[in-house]
């Protein structure tokens, strides 16, 4: 299996992604850590990208797509693999189809649902804990099982969500048009329970879980 997970935030991917990876015994490869382990073992693009990367500014395409390469020739992604954030425009798409893909998986759930899981978050200001007001609630309103006082980040505004949001948009929305157009767009309703978004995912590549 040959797989690309597409997905905003807070739609669950960084959970489905493990669940794929473990079924179906492929690696994991997500753009992060790929250009920190090309950082780490100091290759020619790792080191351009470090620089990039340490002035707090976009790597460049050209780089990616290189690191991106080097990544996919290594052996483990004999078998397959699953890339998780990249390609995220359609030029890197264009750069990825030697990898000859199986399938490009887009989560999808209701802006307003996104809304909901990302502005919940609170975190202790004492242990550093993060709590969910929906999923995981603190024991008492406000306050983490330390007695440390919750706050919310300011990346967890929903004015800050709801520009995140618009922005995944904007960048994916050519992307998934461009992979429905070679067939290979696969969309998931991920607004249902983790066990369930699985089991539609792989049903929808032709599996069983």
């Amino acid at each position: 299996m040959r797989l690309v997970l597409l997905g905003p935030p807070g739609a669950g991917k960084g959970t489905q992604a493990e669940l794929i990876a473990r079924h179906f015994q492929i690696p994991h490869i997500s753009t992060g850590d790929m250009l920190r382990a090309a950082r780490q073992q100091g290759t020619p693009l790792g080191l351009e990208a470090a620089q990039y990367m340490e002035a707090g500014d976009l790597v460049p395409d050209s780089i990616v797509i290189g690191i991106v390469d080097e990544r996919l020739a290594q052996s483990d992604c004999q078998r397959g693999f699953l890339l998780d954030g990249y390609p995220r425009t359609v030029d890197q798409a264009v750069a990825l189809e030697h990898a000859v893909l199986t399938a490009v998986i887009s989560l999808e759930v209701p802006e307003e649902e996104l809304i909901r899981r990302l502005s919940a978050r609170r975190i202790c200001r004492q242990c550093e804990k993060a709590w969910h007001l929906v999923f995981n609630p603190p024991p008492q309103e406000g306050t983490c099982q330390c007695g440390g006082q919750l706050y919310q980040r300011s990346d967890d505004s929903e004015e800050t969500v709801r520009a995140r949001l618009e922005v995944y948009a904007a960048q994916t929305s050519p992307l998934k048009e461009w992979y429905a157009q070679r067939g290979l767009l696969l969309s998931i309703d991920g607004n249902q329970g983790i066990d369930k978004v699985f089991a539609d995912i792989l049903v929808a590549l032709g599996e069983s879980k």
